[in-house]
């Protein structure tokens, strides 16, 4: 922890009693208490990720704004959708880092991306938030690129269900056994989270407009655990929005670690044991740790990446085989990868 007002101290937390100590040793009382509010409740972190500086061996192919990336771990690949006139929208990677092949294919504006494995096939599915023919949608893509699936009416944003409409969707997340859940949107006039059935029916909707319970501004990634929840980075309310995954039910909240800047991001660990979550405005990711079957209770930070400034970090993304997180900043105009110390 390194104090305002005081940057050539770095405190090593072992206790909070001992920091506590240290504090009211080393400052005046009125510095003690700014402190304790400010980083209330504590936040006890020990390094767990390191900065892979080989990652990628070809940083020159990051030609535009990469906005979000997925990690493929049937076939050890990384892909990277990107923006900007004249580039390509999609990058793949090996897991190694060595550029592969990119492709191109009825793209606009790509917001995020998830690489599923289901029993019956491989797929890339990216959501596209551009305003032109192509935008307003969820795309399923082969690994090659080959457009499989459209969801959402090309061209056109609005609120429908039938036939289905977005606007502005963010991120989507397929579990293996296909069913879908979308959050929509990234701005615009929707504030809500889809569940779809393999065959892309609806079987719940929450959300509007709003603050309360169960309402979004801003719902910006999804993902779903093991046990059936399904976490929602509910960005411009600066918290974190839980529901069960089969009755869409509202298990829970975080938000006291959001007080800087809302999460943009999430996703778990392969164990589960800790949730990813990138902060876009203040550059910064967390690794907060998950809670076990029951209360959801409130966030606590185990570990945080800072970035440099104006890095942007806006999507990530972990391989569920190593651990390993990727973050693509559209700031910094690339995709850093994080490794596990152990």
């Amino acid at each position: 922890m390194r104090l305002r007002g005081r940057p050539g101290l770095v405190v090593a937390m072992g206790s909070a009693a001992a920091v506590l100590l240290l504090l009211y040793c080393a400052f005046p009382q009125w510095q003690v208490l700014r402190a304790i509010a400010f980083y209330s409740p504590w936040r006890i972190t020990q390094q767990l990720y390191k900065l892979d500086v080989g990652w990628p061996k070809h940083p020159e192919y990051f030609t535009g704004q990469p906005f979000c990336v997925a990690v493929d771990p049937l076939d050890d690949l990384v892909y990277v959708a990107q923006r900007g006139d004249n580039v390509p929208k999609v990058l793949v990677f090996s897991e190694e880092g060595y550029f592969l092949n990119s492709w191109n294919s009825t793209l606009e504006m790509p917001h995020g991306i998830s690489a599923v494995n289901t029993p019956t096939s491989s797929s890339i599915w990216i959501t596209d938030v551009g305003t032109g023919e192509y935008g307003h949608t969820v795309k399923q893509f082969s690994r090659s690129g080959k457009l499989i699936q459209v969801l959402g009416t090309p061209g056109k944003a609005g609120s429908a269900l039938n036939p289905l409409q977005f606007d502005q969707p963010a991120e989507i997340f397929v579990e293996q056994t296909g069913e879908i859940y979308i959050v929509d949107g990234d701005g615009g006039m929707n504030n809500r989270l889809f569940k779809l059935s393999p065959d892309f029916k609806e079987l719940w909707l929450r959300g509007g407009n709003g603050t309360g319970v169960g309402q979004f501004k801003i719902p910006h990634s999804v993902t779903v655990d093991t046990v059936g929840r399904v976490w929602v980075a509910d960005r411009g309310n600066k918290r974190i929005q839980v529901f069960d995954k089969v009755t869409g039910e509202w298990l829970g909240s975080w938000s006291s670690c959001f007080v800087e800047d809302g999460p943009s991001s999430v996703r778990f660990t392969p164990d589960e044991k800790y949730l990813i979550v990138a902060q876009l405005n203040i550059n910064r990711v967390y690794v907060l740790a998950a809670p076990p079957v029951g209360s959801i209770g409130d966030c606590n930070v185990v570990d945080t990446i800072q970035l440099a400034d104006m890095v942007k970090p806006h999507l990530v993304d972990v391989n569920v085989k190593t651990g390993a997180i990727y973050v693509a900043e559209i700031g910094a105009q690339q995709v850093q990868k994080y490794v596990p110390l152990n």
